[in-house]
């Protein structure tokens, strides 16, 4: 799996130049298919429909979703409203609370807080690291009252670092970066 921007006419464009690279072994990707189509929730009552594209591997012969960086793996909700919802646990709010805020049951709240809770420690980790790599004069966060709030605060200093360095890209919303960062696996028992 790899995530790709959000145009699906810009990820053709690359995919049959040959510009992506395979995460496994480096070799050029090439179309293969598409994956199932899937609508992610938004805010309020918003949804997005997506069918990522598949791609082959020209030397591994490995096949790859290409995952948009506005979703998570393996998660029904855009990036951004799960990011929401971390930030307002950071900042000291509860799973009911934030689930009437999203307009989610509070179950599928309190499943994102645990894996959260339960990797923040080493998405910290990541984080610092893609922080003080990309930032030309990196600012740790400061510490702050639990390591779930100091991971959420180093994801969102890191997102910041990638719109200070590469200003061409445009603002990137931070959870989108976060995604992009992590391969969409930000809530993923595997990752990282």
């Amino acid at each position: 799996m790899l995530t790709v921007e959000v145009d699906a006419g810009s990820v053709e464009r690359r995919l049959a130049a040959g510009e992506l690279s395979c995460p496994g072994c480096s070799g050029r990707l090439g179309p293969w298919g598409w994956a199932r189509r899937r609508v992610l929730r938004g805010s309020g009552e918003s949804m997005l429909a997506v069918m990522p594209r598949r791609s082959r591997c020209s030397l591994c012969l490995v096949t790859h979703v290409l995952l948009p960086v506005v979703a998570l793996l393996r998660r029904a909700d855009l990036a951004e409203v799960v990011g929401r919802a971390l930030v307002a646990k950071a900042r000291g709010s509860g799973a009911r609370t934030i689930a009437a805020l999203l307009g989610r049951p509070p179950d599928t709240v309190r499943g994102w807080l645990r894996r959260f809770d339960s990797r923040a420690e080493m998405v910290r980790r990541v984080f610092t690291g893609l922080l003080v790599d990309v930032a030309p004069d990196p600012v740790v966060p400061a510490a702050m009252c639990s390591v779930f709030a100091d991971a959420v605060a180093v994801v969102l200093g890191a997102a910041r670092a990638v719109l200070i360095r590469w200003p061409r890209l445009g603002e990137v919303p931070a959870w989108q970066a976060a995604s992009a960062a992590s391969n969409g696996r930000l809530l993923s028992p595997s990752w990282p």
